[in-house]
């Protein structure tokens, strides 16, 4: 049952079906977001890889003129991508510290399930910052705190409102997500850790000029997603 919700290789899933529908939404913010006045569109994707792209589609993002640069610091990650050509470029970056690329180094800034696995809040606030710096527009989705079950660890709902240390021992026991169970406490931390779920309330902090959208289970509000145009785009 667990797999039929969170599977994302099934079309049946409702994970495949809530990704699906963000994508209709992504292509057309990112249509909406393109600048009037240059030919090519400029992405930059913060810890993301060409997988994602793929279901997007290539075919349409070269047929619209999009380019997207993927940026994640585990370079192991962006090798299993190494022969990605077209629209797709791969480069290892540490998305908290971007310092290397000028402001507005990018069209749109592209970030997906990714701000709750860059650490503490002091690291989230900093990819906030290289998110709003590198571009005049962005997209910026997570899972929301406040929501029942934690799509890392779909198998235990209400394991993220939990202490580290309890659900560290909840992951000793048993296989809380996709990940295998921990084989002792260091692991069950490393997985506790792993990844930290914010509200709408810290998104706004976060991201104060964004307009938040909400993806909706059973009227419970999924995933938060904050988005903003650039200035020529909102006249």
């Amino acid at each position: 049952m667990a797999g039929m919700i969170a599977d994302m290789a099934d079309e049946n899933s409702l994970s495949y079906r809530f990704r699906s529908k963000r994508d209709e939404q992504l292509r057309a913010f990112m249509l909406e977001a393109r600048p009037r006045d240059r030919d090519v569109c400029r992405i930059a994707d913060l810890g993301g890889g060409s997988a994602y792209w793929e279901r997007v589609g290539l075919d349409w993002l070269s047929d619209n003129r999009f380019e997207v640069t993927c940026i994640n610091y585990a370079e192991d990650e962006l090798m299993r991508d190494s022969r990605v050509s077209g629209p797709i470029a791969l480069a290892v970056g540490d998305a908290c510290n971007l310092a290397h690329l000028a402001d507005a180094s990018f069209d749109i800034v592209h970030s997906n399930s990714v701000i709750e696995h860059v650490g503490d809040w002091q690291r989230m606030a900093e990819f906030a910052r290289e998110v709003r710096r590198l571009a005049p527009a962005y997209y910026v989705q997570t899972p929301n705190f406040w929501f029942p079950a934690d799509p890392h660890f779909f198998r235990v709902p209400l394991i993220h409102w939990l202490p580290p240390s309890v659900r560290a021992a909840i992951h000793m026991r048993v296989k809380a997500g996709w990940a295998p169970r921990a084989r002792d406490l260091n692991d069950g931390m490393i997985l506790a850790e792993s990844n930290n779920m914010i509200s709408s309330r810290q998104m706004r902090f976060l991201f104060p000029d964004a307009r938040l959208q909400f993806e909706r289970l059973a009227f419970l509000p999924k995933s938060i997603i904050a988005t903003r145009l650039g200035q020529a785009n909102t006249r």
